[in-house]
């Protein structure tokens, strides 16, 4: 197609007017601009602690929900908490991956129990299961402690028992479950802190 120059120009013009009016607003088919809200606006801040490692960084945990009786609330995003002096912000992949986790169908919700000979995991209250576990303590404790070693000294030690405490507990807590422990004789006492 030969096209002259008086003829190219007036494509041009007519292509330019033709958009320059679109702009103006006569458009045939008009575009509906909506302006999202942000997701974060109506919801509920929570802060919190990464669950993963002994670095204890801190997180905002948001939620939808009103907090009324019978509202159930829902996680809609977690990030890093740029207010807590450990991680300013930041969280490492599996910390940014925390909504994953809550999120996941095979997460763990409630205390579960196998008994023995079973093969079939069923679901126990918290009540039962706290006063399982010290049914079990107690037992073993009566049944391995020892008061005095071979030579008649006093050692009060329970040595078939560990316990794994939380790192990412503050000092007082902390405190309180060393003294906890070591007056129940414990020897095998240790946190994720130290690995």
């Amino acid at each position: 197609m030969q096209v002259s120059r008086r003829q190219f120009f007036k494509i041009c013009g007519a292509g330019m007017s033709g958009s320059s009016i679109a702009l103006m607003g006569f458009s045939p088919t008009s575009a509906l601009a909506e302006v999202r809200s942000y997701k974060l606006a109506h919801a509920t801040e929570t802060r919190n602690m990464c669950p993963y490692c002994s670095v204890s960084c801190g997180v905002l945990i948001y939620t939808t929900g009103d907090k009324s009786k019978n509202a159930k609330a829902d996680i809609i995003h977690i990030e890093g908490d740029p207010d807590n002096p450990v991680n300013r912000g930041t969280l490492c992949p599996k910390g940014a991956g925390l909504l994953d986790m809550v999120k996941s169908p095979n997460r763990l919700k409630w205390p579960e129990v196998r008994e023995a000979g079973s093969n079939e995991w069923k679901r126990i209250s918290w009540d039962d299961a706290l006063t399982r576990i010290a049914k079990h303590m107690k037992a073993d404790r009566d049944a391995n402690f020892v008061e005095k070693n071979k030579d008649g000294l006093t050692v009060n030690r329970w040595t078939t028992f560990g316990f794994l405490a939380s790192s990412a507990a503050a000092n007082e807590p902390g405190y309180l479950t060393h003294k906890v422990l070591r007056g129940l004789g414990t020897l095998a006492f240790d946190t994720q802190a130290r690995i």
